[in-house]
């Protein structure tokens, strides 16, 4: 099943300042601040909705074609760090003049931010022909990018008839009821967590059951309760989180949850092992710092998941997958 991941490559700054900016703003000055801090670390992380989603399925032993708009910067290591974890970087769009999308964010000791997102090249992702670079594919993944992008490879895959999973998500809080129906309506498959699929019912004015008959299969993870899923005409499945997680660092746990459900899909798994599998890789995930820093082991894989969901489940999945 060839896959194209479509979306958000960025890099992430995270720095850490061992007091509280409370102490350092005047309330009535707070017009004229100018402050600087300093920093205890640095931790610099590969990221990107996209490019989590296409790490986590080549642990899973999925090759897909990753699709985005990066600067040049990003071939002295990240290409290089996707390539070599199986990753198909070829779809990659790289700019002549913006930098890969960053996110620089400092966190005091009361876990408060001071944040900044740069888009970068990510705007270009607009200008990307999707079926230029295949025609062949069995399911595009549309996550959170530049607007017009995801709008532009939504339309092009219902234009073609390429089954297309919608993920909105990071970009839900800017878009309005308009463009939530146009990147929702037809697709095989919606991605959200419980809070999104709430707010995709606000703004687009449609009823639960409304926003089912737009689309094929609604996916709906629950963090510690974990997913649920909704066939078309079908009854609803729910899926347990791994039991005896200790969380370390929530970023990336749902795009690896996507990236585990997609690789079920693609293995030719029913709805409830892809789920099994979705939710098993992201107690990965949360158990390391990084959201491309965890290794998946064959074994501990399999265990994690014939504890959890028991041996007929590893059975079923130890034969579709071909993790190292």
């Amino acid at each position: 099943m060839h896959l194209a991941i479509t979306g958000s490559i960025a890099t992430d700054h995270l720095m850490t300042f061992p007091g509280k900016f409370a102490d350092s703003l005047v309330p009535d000055q707070l017009d004229k601040i100018s402050l600087s801090f300093l920093v205890d670390d640095l931790d610099v992380r590969r990221g990107g909705c996209a490019a989590n989603i296409s790490f986590a399925l080549a642990q899973l032993g999925h090759r897909s074609l990753l699709v985005g708009a990066v600067g040049r910067d990003f071939d002295i290591e990240y290409r290089g760090w996707l390539e070599e974890a199986g990753v198909d970087t070829s779809g990659v769009h790289v700019s002549e003049t913006r930098h890969t999308a960053r996110f620089v964010c400092t966190t005091d000791a009361d876990h408060a931010q001071f944040a900044a997102f740069y888009a970068g090249a990510m705007s270009e992702a607009r200008d990307i022909d999707l079926f230029s670079l295949g025609s062949d594919f069995d399911l595009v993944l549309v996550g959170p990018d530049d607007p017009d992008g995801m709008l532009r490879h939504t339309r092009a895959c219902r234009e073609r008839g390429v089954p297309f999973a919608a993920d909105v998500s990071q970009q839900l809080a800017w878009a309005d009821g308009d463009v939530i129906r146009d990147l929702i309506d037809g697709a095989a498959y919606l991605f959200s967590n419980d809070y999104e699929a709430a707010l995709i019912e606000q703004k687009t004015g449609w009823s639960t059951e409304e926003v089912r008959a737009h689309i094929g299969t609604q996916i709906i993870t629950r963090g510690k309760h974990g997913a649920s899923v909704f066939p078309q005409g079908g009854d609803v499945i729910e899926v347990g989180a791994i039991e005896g997680v200790v969380a370390v660092d929530p970023t990336g746990v749902g795009d690896s949850f996507r990236a585990g459900f997609l690789a079920g899909v693609a293995a030719g798994l029913d709805f409830e092992r892809s789920a099994q599998i979705g939710c098993t890789i992201a107690a990965s995930v949360v158990e390391t710092k990084g959201t491309q820093e965890y290794v998946l082991e064959r074994e501990g894989f399999l265990k994690r998941i014939g504890t959890a969901y028991g041996e007929i489940a590893r059975a079923d999945i130890d034969a579709a997958l071909s993790l190292a």
